[in-house]
């Protein structure tokens, strides 16, 4: 596609739409086949995961959890087509190495220890047994992102392991990658550690048919959907309205805070995630918020390393960048951004494979600007939207209190930092106090990260930084990690029951029990509370 991206792209909508040659079938350019699922197999997916669920429900949590570790270590074996597959379906190696990094925390022991704990608790009160347990939602119905579907599609493993069935649907667009390793990987399995037959169903179908399926049938309970805010908002209106559970995943307008003592050089590395899959991914850092004594240092080391940013196939070990989607989105909030006073650092031209300026090139070349002051960055669409392409901003809020001492410590390229004068700290605090409400102020809410040394400034961002599910320090933006949530978010990243995601959870409901183990008193733990009790 990269090189004939039109004659390809007429071959797709040929074998899409069956009207394909002898010569399209084996056309040495395909990369796979998978196949369209009808209406009837959409229907007939959902009845086979009603009746599958509760079987698969009474198998023991431990062999579960199991499921989860055999494809932890299936995924670390397979590494390599992995990553392979991913690269085939256009992302760059680096891009793809991340997601299977994400892939094997997702799964990784240490997680599944902490869903153990959280999944099921027993103790002991007043001579009963106290279970605190997550009882599976029962059919969880998941709609993956299309701009990383086989990541995204995991969450269903997790989602599995809780005691749900899952039917998911691969993005016709996308589904190589998610239909292969769930053919290959996740169903045998599954089925390997006790599944029935339709606990777990894989469709090919355009998304907007198969959500109405979802949403209209008893057989789905929950509906686990990634995509855009708007479209979100309107989806969950739609499974409230259907008494189903929304899980939402949409979108990301995050926040890298760069303060005056920060490792700069570890700052501009997290900084350039940005442009990983050019800009396309929902939980890289959209804006940076860098104090004003470090600003000029941290936007040069910047401004160096994305002019340095080049386009070229995905299997090149030095790409990150991808053709971009919305072109001419990217073109128009350049424009309103320029129109509101930011500074043009570099980039902005489309160009092709190559490198080539070209109108109708595929890639834009990665794009920083240089915003002044706080009031003018929250007017412009690049500062208050989740921009889907490679632009970022670097915000210096030179409208903050006045008063911070030019001589004030700095942080250096090597990330020395000398002592913070005495008189600099009211300032910087009043300084501090305007970053955090800007940065919870942001509509969105998926992750925010902070780059910083003084206790006092990382305490306070950890504590009153209330926007986003995933919070990370002095650490990269979009790196993640056993245990910590991957997705989830507040806001439009996760709307009105948004928090971070762990699936384990999210598709599961807390149940108390108790068990008495005699004839004890229904009062008797109010035996020391002081007034009599009733006989």
């Amino acid at each position: 596609m990269l090189h004939d991206t039109y004659d390809v792209l007429a071959l797709k909508a040929r074998l899409d739409h069956g009207r394909a040659t002898p010569a399209d079938e084996t056309d040495p350019r395909l990369a796979g086949k998978v196949a369209r699922s009808t209406p009837e197999q959409v229907t007939a997916a959902l009845a086979a995961a009603r009746a599958a669920q509760p079987v698969w429900a009474r198998v023991p949590l431990e062999r579960r959890l199991d499921f989860v570790r055999a494809v932890h270590r299936r995924l670390r074996e397979r590494a390599g087509d992995f990553t392979g597959i991913l690269v085939a379906e256009g992302h760059p190696l680096r891009v793809a190495e991340w997601a299977l990094s994400a892939a094997l925390n997702l799964t990784h022991p240490d997680t599944l220890d902490h869903a153990r704990s959280v999944l099921r608790w027993e103790g002991e009160q007043a001579g009963r047994r106290i279970r605190l347990v997550r009882k599976p939602d029962g059919v969880v119905c998941l709609d993956p992102a299309r701009n990383a579907p086989l990541l995204t599609a995991l969450a269903g493993v997790p989602t599995l392991a809780a005691g749900n069935a899952l039917v998911l649907n691969a993005p016709p667009s996308v589904p190589l990658g998610t239909v292969h390793v769930f053919h290959t990987v996740v169903a045998p399995l599954l089925a390997e550690h006790g599944a029935p037959p339709g606990t777990l169903s894989v469709l090919c179908a355009p998304a907007r048919p198969v959500l109405r399926a979802w949403l209209a049938s008893p057989d789905c309970d929950d509906v686990f959907f990634f995509g855009g805010s708007r479209e979100g908002a309107e989806l969950t209106r739609s499974c409230l309205e259907n008494g189903k559970k929304p899980v939402m995943e949409m979108a990301g307008n995050d926040a890298l805070v760069v303060w005056r003592d920060a490792d700069l050089t570890g700052a501009v590395d997290a900084a350039l995630e940005r442009y990983h899959g050019s800009g396309q991914l929902c939980l890289a850092p959209k804006f940076a918020l860098v104090h004003p004594a470090v600003a000029d240092t941290f936007t040069g080391l910047l401004r160096e390393r994305v002019a340095a940013l080049r386009v070229g196939p995905p299997e090149d070990p030095d790409v990150v960048l991808t053709p971009v989607v919305k072109r001419s989105q990217c073109q128009d909030v350049l424009d309103d951004a320029l129109s509101h006073g930011a500074e043009l650092l570099c980039g902005g031209e489309a160009v092709d494979v190559h490198g080539a300026p070209s109108r109708r090139g595929p890639f834009v070349r990665p794009v920083l600007l240089r915003v002044r002051g706080l009031r003018a960055a929250a007017r412009m669409r690049a500062v208050t939207e989740e921009t889907f392409f490679p632009l970022m901003c670097v915000i210096v809020p030179d409208d903050a209190p006045a008063g911070t001492p030019d001589d004030a410590p700095v942080g250096t390229a090597d990330g020395a930092a000398t002592d913070t004068p005495a008189d600099a700290t009211d300032a910087d605090r009043a300084l501090l106090d305007t970053v955090l409400a800007f940065v919870n102020a942001n509509r969105y809410g998926l992750r925010n990260s902070l780059w910083a040394r003084d206790p006092y400034v990382v305490d306070r961002f950890t504590d009153e930084v209330t926007n986003g599910g995933v919070l990370k320090v002095n650490d990269s933006h979009i790196g993640t990690l056993p245990v910590l949530p991957i997705i989830g978010g507040t806001g439009l990243s996760g709307g009105v029951f948004g928090e971070a995601n762990v699936p384990f959870l999210r598709t599961t409901r807390l149940q108390g029990i108790s068990i008495g183990t005699g004839r004890p008193d229904h009062f008797d733990h109010l035996a020391t509370a002081g007034p009599p009790r009733h006989p």
